[in-house]
């Protein structure tokens, strides 16, 4: 997958705001609309952009509280096997494998502690987790994405 500087231009312009218009991504990038839809046609071709979402405040839905828990599973646990358990549960925004003790690392959303509490409780039924170690958000500092 060949990227060039003019491609990552095009790029950060979709991720500060993904509606913005081929029109004025060429502006800024020095390339009429057409040319800016190819390329963009082209990053999607080769799965540099996967796709496109709304973002939604947590807010909004009433989700304010957030945690993130280091799982521990039983020997032999896969990442597949994993991400599967975790998937099921609608208020795990994030999942990743990580290296040191934990096998992975969740993020959650729920509306208050009463919902986090009862989510941990679902999340930790499955058998192939063996402990847990919640980490409840108090603020956000840096909100990149």
């Amino acid at each position: 997958m060949q990227i060039d500087d003019i491609d990552r231009r095009i790029l950060a312009s979709l991720i500060a705001d993904a509606r913005t218009s081929y029109s004025r991504i060429g502006g800024e990038v020095g390339l009429s609309a057409p040319a800016v839809k190819r390329r963009v046609d082209r990053l999607r071709a080769v799965g540099a952009i996967t796709g496109y979402r709304a973002l939604v405040s947590p807010d909004a839905l009433g989700w304010t509280t957030e945690a993130f828990v280091e799982i521990f599973c039983a020997g032999g646990t896969s990442a597949a096997q994993i991400k599967a358990s975790v998937g099921r549960h609608p208020e795990a925004v994030a999942c990743y494998t990580v290296s040191g003790e934990p096998d992975a690392l969740v993020h959650l959303r729920a509306r208050d502690i009463a919902h986090l509490e009862e989510t941990l409780e679902r999340l930790r039924t499955d058998r192939m987790i063996v402990q847990t170690k919640t980490s409840i958000v108090l603020s956000r500092l840096i909100d990149a994405l």
